[in-house]
């Protein structure tokens, strides 16, 4: 009975630790099960940077991609696409950061609440090939608005936090904005 309860707890723990060594490989995915002890500290990186808008003049870096039937509608229903330069500094001729692409789009009906879905492409430094993405509410008349950081790759991998925006300039003739931007992430 003792060499029969020896085997059945024999087998039993291969099975079980035996689960932890398979490896799987296949053209779509590899994946194993074993996990590395070592722990990865995770970090707070700090940016500023402005985000400099033009959706007029000879050279646009933002489109209107769609608009409202309706005219009763006012803004609400107007997005833009967006490849708009980031720089150090509030002047356009500043270093050039980065990249912000994306979406943004009236999504209140009853004030001036965009749906941003943007992507902060660095080409500097360190940073250089790493982005962040936003995704949120943005409340352009506020003085300073709060949007979350849902994310990036690159340095940024697994990065959470977010990015407080504060219009610089505006203008009302021809829609064009620069806005400074003070970005907090959490990341490995």
């Amino acid at each position: 009975m003792a060499s029969f309860t020896s085997q059945a707890l024999f087998i039993s723990f291969f099975t079980f630790f035996s689960a932890f060594l398979i490896t799987t490989n296949g053209q779509f995915s590899s994946e194993s099960v074993i996990t590395t002890s070592t722990k990865r500290m995770e970090k707070t990186t700090r940016l500023h940077f402005y985000f400099h808008d033009n959706v007029s003049g000879k050279n646009p870096t933002a489109v209107k991609i769609t608009r409202p039937h309706n005219k009763s509608a006012g803004s609400f229903g107007t997005a833009y696409m967006a490849d708009d330069p980031l720089t150090e500094k509030a002047e356009s001729s500043s270093k050039l950061v980065g990249r912000a692409q994306g979406i943004y789009a009236s999504a209140s009906q009853h004030d001036a609440g965009l749906l941003m879905v943007m992507n902060f492409a660095f080409s500097e430094g360190t940073y250089n090939g790493s982005t962040l993405s936003i995704l949120g509410r943005n409340e352009i008349f506020h003085t300073v608005r709060e949007i979350p950081v849902v994310g990036g790759t690159g340095i940024f991998r697994f990065a959470r936090g977010y990015a407080l925006a504060k219009t610089v300039w505006y203008s009302i003739q021809d829609g064009n904005a620069v806005v400074e931007y003070n970005v907090s992430v959490v990341h490995y």
